[in-house]
């Protein structure tokens, strides 16, 4: 059995719709816990796939979370291995930092559904599978695109919305694996952030309400594509 292993550092903000995927694709799922479980301890040889999860924390952050020195060590070591790797929002933004570039506040904050417009680069991958749906936006930091490496897709308040170091390596600032009936978790933990940005939950909620079927879709078959490629 494959195994899969995603880096979570908040317990709501987990794989969400990529799980089930996963699963049907015979992988096992486990998660390391950040600040709980050891970094330094983790088999990569062991691993088929890693997926690094979002979390409101900044990359920047190193000194309040001092393991995160450790998490940006264990994905740059990923990143060498050439083996699949995931990142989604964090994740991204630290995959981005594991390969040298820069990680700073946008100075707004994105949160909310819009389509991504996809860049020329972006037309011939995976991420034509979204198609036009809306996808869920969350985050008030933007990664810098390392060095070798060209924007796939962009939104209209972040020009950077993802990124492939390598070919089995995919990273993703928007969130397309939030499971639609999980989100009022989302919506409990962050209430202050978005109280601070002056949104009501009300408004998401809504939002998820109307994009779930499509979310789900579009969700499905950008992972259903994006293994077929990554597990080569």
């Amino acid at each position: 059995m494959k195994t899969a292993l995603a880096l979570r550092h908040l317990a709501f903000e987990d794989l969400g719709l990529i799980e089930p995927v996963l699963r049907e694709r015979g992988f096992e799922v486990r998660y390391h816990e950040a600040g709980v479980d050891d970094f330094n301890a983790v088999d990569l040889a062991a691993v088929d796939l890693l997926v690094v999860l979002g979390g409101p924390v900044s990359v920047e952050d190193e000194e309040r979370f001092p393991w995160l020195v450790d998490e940006v060590g264990l994905i740059r070591q990923r990143l060498d291995s050439g083996q699949p790797l995931l990142g989604i929002c964090l994740g991204a933004q630290l995959m981005a930092r594991a390969l040298g570039a820069r990680v700073k506040p946008m100075g707004v904050k994105e949160i909310g559904f819009s389509p991504l417009t996809l860049t020329a680069a972006g037309q011939g991958t995976v991420l034509v599978e979204l198609g036009s749906q809306p996808m869920l936006h969350w985050h008030g930091d933007q990664f810098e695109l390392p060095a070798g490496t060209v924007s796939l897709a962009a939104t209209a308040i972040c020009p950077h919305q993802a990124f492939a170091p390598h070919a089995k390596a995919l990273g993703l600032q928007f969130h397309p694996e939030v499971d639609p009936a999980c989100f009022e978790q989302w919506l409990i933990g962050h209430i202050d952030e978005l109280e601070h940005a002056g949104i009501a939950p009300g408004e998401l909620r809504a939002a998820m309400a109307g994009e779930a079927e499509g979310l789900r879709a579009a969700l499905k078959r950008l992972m259903q594509r994006w293994l077929d490629q990554a597990l080569l």
